[in-house]
């Protein structure tokens, strides 16, 4: 996908960002397995291509051993240090390259996991970097894919591209097989992993409902801390990602209950919750990029009451509301819980998104197609 195939020349919405940002800092790009980050890293070098001189991964043993001497390549104005996270000590070695050569290099470290997690402790990193994540492609970045395909295939490029139904199928299973077995393995302390590939598997039919961890406890037959743990390490690992209730004055919101997505939401088997992780992820993606790039706190939460009325999402900017969003798969009447929870919060503007072409607006409810 890296060389001879158009999409890696295709700049990245994050493209111009990460250029301003090396002037003065590394940047670090995190992001599932296998959704373009290292396609996105080679665009900064001369020559876009895995044996460049300047593309140093940590999982290919000889450019190893380089690192860990404190060695980077001679006359290469920019470095990529892929999956350089696996390294126990890897904050102090980075922070000593960056210390070394600012001004001097351009460095970009991408890895699949949660790199501001796996950052936390050691030596501080504070002020030597950029953090962005890197999603899958979304409508706004593929217009020529369409919804139908993105629903189909999901946003990670190559199943995307190809478009044929046996691709995707074996690229899904060996992609998960290689997170579970291998990037888990890496970075975790996990000993059931054949447990682990049940809950994902799990996951998957649990979408956009209340997740009930206590539940998720019975089916897999471990303790309820054990499951929070796995879902935490799955949310470092870009599996999944939950999010939280919003809460109004005026509301008997729901306060500890969370809603779960998945990261690549083409694995969703009905059509409803797969609609409505895509949606969740676009949302997400927005969040994700505004708060990367602008320095803006960003949240994503869903709203629901004791009596279990619901809006799918709320964006929150610096703990405020800036807009809410109801997802329905076709072009229906504006859900009466839209206009009941208007009614109720300070959220300014509320949206119902569909998956038909119908575009009006009903007493001040805008109803679109997403």
């Amino acid at each position: 996908m890296i060389q001879g195939m158009s999409f890696g020349i295709v700049n990245r919405y994050i493209r111009l960002h990460v250029e301003e940002d090396l002037d003065g800092r590394m940047v670090f790009v995190g992001g599932p397995r296998q959704v373009g980050k290292t396609t996105f890293a080679l665009g900064f070098l001369d020559e876009p291509s895995t044996e460049h001189p300047g593309y140093l991964n940590w999982d290919i043993p000889t450019k190893r051993e380089g690192l860990l001497r404190g060695e980077l390549p001679a006359d290469q104005p920019t470095v990529i240090l892929d999956e350089i996270h696996k390294h126990p000590q890897w904050r102090n070695l980075v922070k000593g390259f960056f210390d070394v050569h600012r001004g001097k290099r351009r460095i970009i470290v991408t890895g699949s996991a949660r790199l501001d997690y796996y950052s936390m402790g050691g030596d501080s990193l504070q002020g030597r970097y950029h953090l962005y994540r890197l999603h899958p492609m979304s409508l706004a970045e593929m217009p020529d894919a369409g919804l139908e395909s993105l629903l189909r295939f999901g946003g990670f490029p190559e199943p995307l591209l190809r478009a044929q139904t046996r691709f995707w199928r074996r690229w899904q299973l060996e992609r998960m097989h290689r997170v579970i077995n291998d990037d888990i393995r890496d970075m975790e302390n996990v000993q059931h992993i054949g447990k682990l590939e049940l809950l994902a598997e799990e996951l998957l039919h649990r979408v956009g409902a209340p997740l009930s961890v206590e539940s998720l406890r019975k089916k897999l037959g471990v303790a309820h801390d054990t499951v929070l743990r796995w879902l935490e390490i799955f949310e470092r690992m870009f599996i999944c990602y939950r999010i939280a209730p919003f809460g109004a004055p005026r509301i008997r919101a729901v306060r500890k209950e969370q809603k779960l997505y998945m990261w690549d939401w083409s694995l969703v088997p009905e059509t409803g919750p797969r609609f409505e992780n895509l949606v969740a992820s676009h949302l997400l993606k927005y969040c994700h990029f505004i708060q990367d790039t602008e320095g803006y706190r960003m949240e994503l939460r869903f709203i629901r009451d004791t009596d279990r009325r619901e809006v799918d999402f709320v964006v929150l900017r610096d703990a405020k509301p800036i807009f809410a969003v109801e997802c329905k798969t076709g072009e229906r009447n504006v859900s009466p819980h839209v206009f009941y929870f208007r009614d109720r919060t300070d959220i300014p503007r509320f949206f119902q998104v569909h998956g038909a072409t119908r575009d009006y607006e009903k007493d001040g409810i805008r109803v679109l197609p997403l």
